[in-house]
């Protein structure tokens, strides 16, 4: 069959499209910027459309041809109209697949009780509708809490238990909710391109079990080697005031803390396990809550974490790329230039410039990063606790402690757009070049402020650049030229690979 994929780039999308490919079908995707696919390990099996879902034109031709077209996209903006755009986006890919006589749409939705929704839970249940209502047999799967490495329902539990001894939570940690594993989700998701064509319907999907909230977290600590924490329900802390504090304590900003906790307010249960009709368990039976957990850590201590919850860009970052130094002409713009020569050869001074952040840190003052990044944190923003997926490949879109990489020339050139609040746009390059016997380190700071505040602000931590950007530069280019330099992995290219066939099971 020739399969369609919109969200390919996101967290479920970016792991179904190589499976699909794996079962022997024609897999075409659609993405907004193709070059966020030109480096993942799959990308050679795939057909490529550059679109927009809200450009019908882009929608109708990359739909022409399919057999089946599956529906994951979702945002978790902020934006108040987020539900009018989603609306508008389902209804563009309806009509679009009916003009053009897919056979099959396939929707991953989440489970939700009846009554009053939260905005984001209301906006999922309504793609649902669209997507039934449009004439082509719709599969759309209600899934619960997602557990697999790089999940952030997962990464919230992890990052929350792992720092909190004793834990003051809201109410809704004694809601039930009904976990499903990655790797569960995925099986359905590939067996539902055939299910028969009277078949058109929601199914609820989740694992074998159902929890309070605040047991999941202590089945994380008794997998992750932690002792169970005491959790207190504390009925002041309201979805709001709990956002707050995922925020300050967990690398989940503000921004989706927000509707994943109002998602919570609710029980969220499997209430009919009808598609077992059609398709059975996956092979050994549901994948139970602590197995998933299990999974997970394993993945994330192999580096072979295939997707992440990172790999969205943070609404209200920058999306423009940075302009050419000749575009610069009447605007204002400021700039930090470090150059510093090197005896270490270009490819080790690289090694250490594609290692940057995460736990290998900045080299220079990582007291000073730490507080930015809690600056950062206090006001809704990313702070430094993203890290990196790999620890020491990089790819386009990949995100970057309060980064995100915009563009990567292996072996040269790296730029790095700031995902940080602040009044502007904030990018960082780092570069070497070839320099007689050694190599030449370049490394370059842009800021595009934003008004009165955005001038401000460039003052106000211009002190702080003479000494930060030029210890930057000093212990880069000194970790390249000692001897004990790192070399990559063999296998990693972009994302890590995995290193068998039973490893690219997901988890």
């Amino acid at each position: 069959m020739r399969i369609l994929v919109t969200g390919a780039t996101g967290y479920i999308g970016g792991r179904l499209a190589p499976r699909l490919a794996d079962a022997g079908h024609e897999v075409r995707v659609i993405a907004r910027d193709a070059e966020r696919l030109a480096h993942v390990p799959w990308a050679d099996r795939v057909e490529v459309v550059e679109g927009d879902l809200t450009d019908p034109e882009a929608v109708a031709r990359a739909a022409e041809g399919c057999d089946v077209v599956y529906y994951l996209v979702h945002s978790l903006s902020a934006d108040p109209r987020f539900e009018q755009r989603e609306s508008e986006m389902a209804q563009t890919v309806a009509t679009a697949a009916k003009e053009a006589g897919v056979r099959r749409i396939v929707y991953l939705g989440g489970l939700h009780p009846d009554g009053d929704l939260s905005p984001h839970l209301r906006s999922r249940a309504a793609v649902g509708e669209i997507l039934l209502a449009s004439g082509v047999p719709t599969a759309a799967l209600q899934a619960g809490v997602v557990i697999g490495s790089g999940s952030a329902s997962f990464e919230m539990i992890r990052h929350l238990t792992d720092v909190l001894p004793y834990m003051p939570a809201p109410r809704w940690v004694r809601n039930r909710v009904q976990p499903i594993a990655v790797r569960d989700v995925l099986y359905y998701l590939v067996a539902a391109a055939d299910l028969p064509s009277d078949v058109s319907r929601t199914f609820d999907i989740g694992g074998p079990d159902a929890f309070r909230y605040g047991q999941l977290m202590n089945g994380y600590a008794l997998e992750a080697g932690l002792r169970q924490r005491p959790i207190a329900t504390l009925p002041v802390l309201t979805p709001w005031l709990a956002s707050q504090w995922v925020n300050l304590v967990t690398p989940i900003p503000r921004s989706l803390a927000v509707p994943i906790i109002s998602s919570l307010q609710h029980d969220a249960v499997v209430r009919e396990r009808d598609i077992r009709t059609w398709i059975p368990d996956p092979p050994g039976g549901l994948t139970g809550y602590r197995r998933a957990v299990r999974l997970a850590l394993q993945r994330m201590r192999d580096g072979q974490v295939e997707t992440s919850w990172q790999d969205d860009p943070v609404h209200g970052a920058p999306s423009d790329p940075l302009p050419s130094d000749p575009d610069w002409a009447g605007h204002t713009v400021f700039t930090d230039l470090r150059e510093r020569r090197s005896t270490a050869a270009p490819e080790r001074v690289w090694r250490v410039i594609e290692a940057v952040g995460g736990d290998n840190g900045w080299y220079s003052l990582p007291l000073a990063w730490s507080v930015r990044g809690w600056m950062d944190k206090a006001v809704g923003g990313v702070g430094l606790r993203r890290g990196r997926r790999d620890p020491r490949r990089l790819a386009p879109g990949d995100a970057l402690d309060w980064w995100r990489v915009e563009h990567l020339e292996r072996g040269r050139f790296l730029r790095l757009r700031a995902e940080m609040k602040v009044p502007g746009g904030a990018w960082l390059e780092l570069s070497v070049t070839p320099d007689g016997e050694g190599s030449l380190y370049r490394q370059r700071a842009v800021f595009f402020p934003k008004g009165l505040a955005g001038r401000a602000y460039w003052l106000a931590i211009l002190p702080f650049h003479g000494v930060i950007f030029a210890s930057m530069a000093r212990r880069i280019t000194a970790e390249a030229e000692q001897d004990d330099v790192a070399p990559p992995r063999p296998d990693s290219v972009g994302r890590a690979e995995p290193a068998s066939p039973d490893a690219r099971v997901a988890s």
